[in-house]
């Protein structure tokens, strides 16, 4: 991975994420991938971002902190979601409240893609925010 540049790589998707441009996401995700430890396709990884995106139409990524392994080729991040549910998310009805919650992810990178992928939110902040 030593002519891999793993950031400039992830905030290549970033971009791609909050641009909602999720028909790019062959420039990032292997066509098969283990996502939250099971097996899932670069379409499965779409259709659940197109999902949020659908929840929450101005979702955004922010990066607070990475965490990279070039040479392992992992990459870990801490983002914080900002944007306003218009459906339920997460399983939260929206109130037409503006949320902000932390997101972790862990990735794993081979040959320029991700073939591993998966992430925790946080869902208490998320509720408490909406509650309000």
């Amino acid at each position: 991975m030593s002519d891999f540049n793993i950031r400039e790589f992830y905030d290549r998707y970033t971009e791609a994420l909050n641009a909602h441009e999720f028909d790019r996401m062959d420039e990032f995700v292997a066509e098969s991938i283990l996502s939250h430890g099971q097996r899932a396709t670069r379409a499965d990884v779409v259709a659940a971002l197109k999902g949020i995106a659908d929840a929450v139409p101005d979702i955004q990524w922010e990066i607070k902190e990475i965490v990279i392994d070039a040479e392992g080729g992992t990459l870990s991040c801490h983002s914080i979601n900002h944007g306003t549910p218009t459906k339920e998310w997460l399983g939260v009805a929206p109130t037409g409240a503006r949320i902000e919650i932390d997101e972790i992810a862990m990735y794993k990178v081979r040959d320029g893609k991700f073939v591993q992928m998966s992430n925790v939110h946080d869902v208490e902040a998320l509720k408490k925010q909406l509650a309000n």
